[in-house]
């Protein structure tokens, strides 16, 4: 909020699209400071929720069938890469051996419920109509409220009835905070392979050359002789 109020008022409303990872503080501040700005929620979050929230529902069942942590002989800890593939890349035997695994280790069917609800969750993004894909999120999120659902299913249920209309923004305005993301993350990682910077002149420096590419020719200005 800082950084934009610094920014100052002209330039806030210049904004046109703002992308958020389901974070309710992120939104709080856009919608306060750039109100005329389109919310967009970024897909690889909410894919990787659904992911999140199916992965969680694998560990309850595990623990409650067999009061323990996943080894690496039991169905649900075996299945656990395939139930994070995306359906279309199964393969017959691969849709065979996760469909046996779920039989043996999924007895009321939760694991294989949260696997459906992360697949329709994905097929939002197989078109580009916003007004088909609030509806869809719309009904989906109504569907996964069904109390013989399990936990997780009616968690995302309402993660998606909150984020309903920065999801269907995604068809209009097709942007992403994957460059930023990934940005953030380059940096990131040079901090940790220095262990810290005490000179930020220094980690800016650094983070630019780790970047790739650099222009050599401007060495000299930020490095003093």
């Amino acid at each position: 909020m800082v950084w934009l109020a610094k920014k100052g008022k002209p330039w806030c409303d210049q904004v046109r699209f703002a992308t958020l990872d389901l974070s309710g503080p992120y939104r709080k501040v856009f919608t306060l400071m750039t109100p005329d700005a389109v919310q967009v929620a970024d897909p690889f979050h909410l894919v990787k929720l659904a992911n999140t929230k199916l992965d969680e529902c694998r560990r309850r069942v595990q623990n409650k069938t067999l009061g323990h942590r996943g080894y690496k002989s039991d169905p649900l800890y075996r299945c656990r890469r395939l139930l994070t593939k995306a359906k279309e890349r199964l393969d017959d035997k691969g849709h065979e051996k996760l469909t046996g695994l779920l039989a043996a280790g999924d007895p009321n069917g939760d694991v294989a419920t949260m696997w459906q609800a992360k697949e329709a969750v994905r097929e939002l993004y197989a078109h580009g109509d916003p007004e088909l894909a609030l509806q869809w999120v719309t009904e989906l999120g109504r569907d996964l409220q069904d109390k013989d659902y399990p936990v997780e299913a009616r968690s995302l249920g309402r993660t998606l009835l909150r984020w309903k209309h920065q999801i269907a923004a995604w068809h209009t305005a097709h942007v992403s905070n994957g460059p930023t993301e990934a940005a953030n993350n380059l940096i990131k990682r040079v901090k940790r392979a220095a262990f810290g910077f005490t000179s930020f002149r220094n980690y800016r420096i650094r983070a630019l050359l780790y970047a790739g590419k650099p222009n050599w020719d401007l060495l000299a200005t930020v490095i003093p002789r």
